[in-house]
């Protein structure tokens, strides 16, 4: 443990979240789930404003009237409790005993958060991205490293029962000898998302590195996960990066873009929008010699189409990501996204951080939709899906307002 100790004490096991507001609401759902389940207490939750009795029963249901001033006894039920709230969020682990943090908190804040916890033995999920920089990620991997706690980063498509079922077909054969992976991702994101908070939308902020753009935040998933299904994930497998960055929106990140990864097993090559003219799931598209697989992460549904067989559909089951955490505290379970796992991923945003910055898209690449207060390009839906296709960036599919790509060596 290199000379820290992590906190004792069985199930359920107290946990802090950092962020319990935007996507953090998730988390507080899924924190209840599993308190009830008797894995985990929300013992904490860090915001600078405290969330209102209001806000916390919408997400994580009503409390008892515990005041903060009564010691509760040994048989008392703690999990009745209101959560304690504070803006410190050392003072909050220190004064709840966690032994786990959620962080869900702006990008740029999570290595010096994550690197709290750890200096007081408590193990983390840590929302992706991890880091706006290849060299934050690292300062916060080997300092999680060294306090020797266990960290989880947040990617929970990596979760899904569909990857390790997906690798077993490539490596059985299924598709013959597999030529490459493409991801594609087309969505849609309102005006009122990019005034969010103030780090939305932007490279930089106060001279600090945010990188909130479609690859490395939203559709971030179809990256990760495209890179783990190609057997890619340590920075140190990554060859080159290519990209291509542009923007239909008043931001400064990308929000139409895409990115080819070439490594010593071949070619990964992710395209997406965050201005699709009919948003649809994103998904993985393995290429083989034989055939295809299509994966849609966000519902964990496979289509496999091989030479010789009818198409098969299979659905998947997904493990929790927290609740995989707990297990690995208290059963020894192997950790799902530890953060080596997601070094090929920070490559990609490093590379992204290093590209010039995106390209304004000429006013008549993009068009208005007013009632949903949004831009959109038009034809984009079908250039990102031919990208995934053919594992092509947009300019060699001939897209007029797509900028020579920007090349990186990993």
């Amino acid at each position: 443990m290199s000379g820290k100790t992590t906190r004792g004490g069985g199930l359920p096991l107290p946990v802090v979240l950092a962020g319990a507001r935007g996507h953090g609401r998730w988390h507080l759902r899924n924190i209840r789930r599993l308190q009830d389940e008797g894995l985990v207490r929300l013992a904490g939750i860090c915001e600078p404003d405290p969330l209102t009795p209001a806000e916390l029963a919408e997400d994580f249901g009503p409390f008892g009237t515990f005041e903060e001033s009564e010691e509760p006894g040994e048989s008392e039920d703690v999990a009745g409790r209101a959560p304690e709230q504070s803006a410190d969020f050392g003072a909050l682990l220190d004064s709840t005993g966690a032994r786990i943090a959620v962080i869900c908190t702006p990008i740029p804040t999570h290595t010096d958060l994550a690197l709290v916890a750890a200096d007081r033995g408590v193990h983390l999920l840590l929302e992706k991205p991890p880091a706006p920089s290849y060299g934050e990620f690292r300062r916060m991997a080997d300092g999680v490293a060294a306090a020797g706690v266990a960290c989880q980063i947040g990617f929970q498509s990596l979760g899904s029962h569909a990857l390790p079922a997906i690798r077993e077909m490539i490596a059985s054969g299924v598709l013959g000898t597999v030529t490459g992976i493409g991801a594609a991702g087309a969505w849609a994101r309102d005006e009122a998302y990019y005034r969010r908070a103030p780090w939305a939308g932007k490279r930089r902020l106060n001279g600090a590195d945010v990188i909130d753009g479609a690859l490395t935040n939203p559709l971030a998933h179809a990256v990760v996960t495209a890179l783990a299904l190609h057997g890619a994930t340590r920075a140190e497998e990554v060859g080159t990066i290519e990209t291509e960055l542009l923007r239909a929106n008043d931001i400064e990140s990308d929000d139409t873009s895409c990115v080819r990864v070439t490594t010593p097993r071949g070619r990964v090559t992710v395209a997406v929008t965050l201005c699709a003219e009919r948003p649809g799931e994103p998904y993985v598209l393995v290429h083989g010699s034989g055939g295809r697989i299509t994966f849609w992460y966000k519902l964990d549904r496979v289509l496999v189409q091989r030479s010789g067989h009818g198409p098969e559909e299979i659905r998947y089951d997904r493990t929790d990501l927290l609740e995989n955490l707990v297990a690995h505290l208290t059963d020894g379970v192997e950790l799902l996204v530890a953060p080596e796992s997601t070094g090929a991923f920070m490559r990609v945003v490093e590379a992204v951080r290093q590209a010039p910055d995106p390209v304004a898209l000429p006013a008549d690449a993009w068009e208005t939709v007013p009632a949903e207060n949004r831009r959109t390009v038009p034809g984009i839906d079908g250039l990102v899906a031919a990208a995934a296709e053919n594992l092509a960036l947009y300019s060699e599919l001939g897209a007029s307002w797509a900028s020579p790509n920007e090349v990186s060596t990993g």
